[in-house]
């Protein structure tokens, strides 16, 4: 697509957008009396208009019922985590028997490496991306020594090559093959926190079974924003979060993939609870654990009911818009961020005394190796252009050295949206 840099541009755009309807099940937060340009549903979604009567209704049912809600609520509790598993497979393109919704995010991926990382005198190592979510470096760290073992001597992160700012696909397949000998596991972050580089999960998947290891991915900055095969790809298990792109409001309930391969295996172990026995069984209170042959029987406690109900109203919206409509607007809203970055820097660059001063996008170029996230190196400017950005209405996301962080998504963000923010970040360049 031809773009240009203007407001009537952007605004034609938005009029032929067929799912420009939906910013309006959103709120969008105010600056001065008007609305800001939101760009860090990749930190925290904007919250569905349906979230507080989603949440009242449970409340009311629990006012109305006590403990009988649990079967005559109108969505009872004895069940509700169970209605989740198709739209959630849709999502992240499993079997509805391979996905639950539990937890929190690094929860799930401490509960899923105790039976995915069972490392051996020979078989003990670990293979990562650097500068992963420090939570996920942490969740490492502490199974790692849970072990015994040494993180130092284990864990191998794959980084991008000297002045890259991405990692290299075939240098990520290199370590898997160099360490296959001790390989137990291979984690990846589907889609890297800070860069926005989306990486390729099937085939370092292939590899890395290949090598003889599991493999399994954390999906905090992908569900909701990339198409996800999951099953397809064959990958052993995964976990993310749905406060990002999934829109379910701060710290809400997370999700979890494992392959229908893992469900009944008696040799994996499991951490054990009541909400992953047997059902037919639960209420018998009696001793020994009878998993559910599916990926419910990770589940350790029952479902937090409020958090849920704000992850339905949620998804009802990603079901009505369709996700393979939300990706292809991603990838247009997306572009027309680039582009407008690009054409300020090439104005900036004609300027004499702003030659120092620049923004590199370090996010990959590639429609296919990113999502709706580009990330920017703010040369020479430091965390003062963030601080002007929101001074002016617009809420982008900073991280340390000198990253800003923008993510246009589709359910709610504009073509306006994204040239608007251009017009405030040029200003603020000057």
């Amino acid at each position: 697509m031809n773009y240009l840099n203007s407001s009537e541009f952007a605004k034609q755009l938005d009029a032929a957008d067929p799912l420009g309807k939906f910013r309006q099940q959103f709120y969008i937060p105010r600056h001065n009396g008007k609305e800001v340009v939101y760009l860090t549903g990749n930190s925290l979604g904007l919250q569905p208009r349906a979230t507080q009567d989603a949440i009242l209704n449970e409340l009311e049912d629990w006012a109305n019922f006590g403990v009988e809600g649990h079967f005559h609520a109108r969505n009872p509790w004895m069940p509700y985590h169970e209605q989740f598993a198709k739209p959630v497979s849709i999502l992240v393109g499993a079997k509805t028997s391979e996905v639950v919704v539990m937890n929190q995010l690094t929860v799930n991926l401490h509960l899923l490496m105790v039976s995915f990382y069972r490392p051996t005198p020979s078989r003990f190592k670990i293979i990562c991306e650097a500068k992963a979510f420090p939570s996920d470096q942490y969740a490492l760290e502490s199974q790692v020594c849970f072990h015994g073992l040494n993180p130092d001597q284990t864990i191998i992160e794959v980084g991008p090559r000297e002045g890259e700012h991405t990692i290299r696909q075939e240098d990520l397949l290199s370590a898997i093959d160099k360490h296959r000998s001790e390989l137990a596991l291979v984690l990846i972050g589907g889609v890297n926190y800070y860069t926005g580089q989306v990486f390729d999960m099937q085939a370092i998947t292939k590899a890395g079974q290949a090598a003889g290891a599991l493999v399994g991915f954390d999906l905090a900055h992908a569900a909701g924003n990339i198409n996800l095969h999951l099953h397809d790809w064959n990958v052993d298990f995964a976990c993310w979060c749905s406060y990002k792109y999934l829109n379910s409001g701060p710290g809400s309930v997370a999700g979890a993939y494992i392959h229908e391969r893992h469900h009944t295996d008696p040799a994996i172990p499991r951490f054990a609870g009541w909400w992953g026995h047997d059902k037919t069984s639960r209420f018998n209170m009696e001793k020994g654990f009878i998993p559910i042959p599916t990926a419910e029987s990770w589940q350790i406690s029952n479902a937090p009911i409020l958090s849920m109900a704000a992850h339905k109203a949620s998804l009802s919206v990603f079901m009505e818009a369709g996700f393979d409509a939300l990706v292809a607007k991603s990838k247009k809203l997306t572009g027309y961020l680039e582009f407008i970055l690009d054409d300020i820097q090439n104005r900036l660059l004609t300027q004499s005394g702003i030659k120092d001063k620049r923004l590199e996008i370090i996010t990959p170029r590639d429609p296919a190796q990113r999502g709706c996230q580009i990330s920017l190196l703010a040369h020479g400017y430091g965390k003062a252009l963030y601080h002007k950005l929101l001074e002016n209405g617009v809420i982008t996301d900073w991280r340390e050295p000198n990253v800003i962080r923008c993510a246009p998504v589709p359910l709610y963000n504009s073509f306006e949206d994204i040239q608007r923010f251009g017009q405030i970040l040029e200003d603020a360049m000057k």
